[in-house]
């Protein structure tokens, strides 16, 4: 089996989502934990408990994360659709499956931007921060993830299904 034009497109997009990842994890350095604690907490107090126990060193880290994380969601988002174009081109899908895996990682990315723009705004204005809005930005990021990972595993077991019928051919 060689590599179409739409694999090719998954495989360039879905390196430099590693490449972002990578860049991302080392400008959080150790501070990276923290980033999914922030994403999931469900109170104002566990939000607070959880910036307060940053360094200075740690919250410059986590506030420049930010920037790359901005590009981040769209390169994920256009990764994940190159994956469904490119697994459409080898297998059937159901009109509701392509339309999901269209939307679900654009869903995803958009959550994303939304996470991102209240936690750079509640790392510096922390005032701000309630438990109204940590739950809402909580429930924002655990969308986010569940899209992301469920458009991940839907085309993961789609492309081994494949591959599998192609070496048992």
């Amino acid at each position: 089996m060689s590599l179409t034009v739409l694999d090719r497109k998954l495989l360039g997009w879905s390196a430099l989502f590693v490449v972002s990842q990578a860049n991302i994890a080392w400008l959080l350095g150790p501070a990276a934990p923290k980033v999914l604690a922030v994403q999931t907490a469900w109170s104002e107090q566990r939000y607070r408990q959880i910036l307060a126990s940053m360094d200075e060193t740690e919250i410059a880290r986590f506030r420049s994360h930010y920037l790359p994380d901005f590009v981040h969601p769209a390169i994920y988002a256009i990764a994940l659709r190159a994956g469904a174009r490119s697994l459409a081109a080898k297998t059937p899908l159901s009109p509701a499956v392509t339309t999901a895996l269209a939307l679900a990682p654009v869903a995803s990315a958009a959550g994303d931007y939304i996470e991102n723009i209240v936690g750079l705004i509640l790392v510096d204005n922390r005032e701000q921060i309630s438990d109204t809005v940590v739950r809402a930005t909580t429930v924002v990021s655990t969308v986010k993830w569940i899209l992301a990972i469920g458009s991940l595993t839907y085309l993961s077991q789609g492309f081994l299904r494949v591959w599998a019928r192609a070496l048992l051919r």
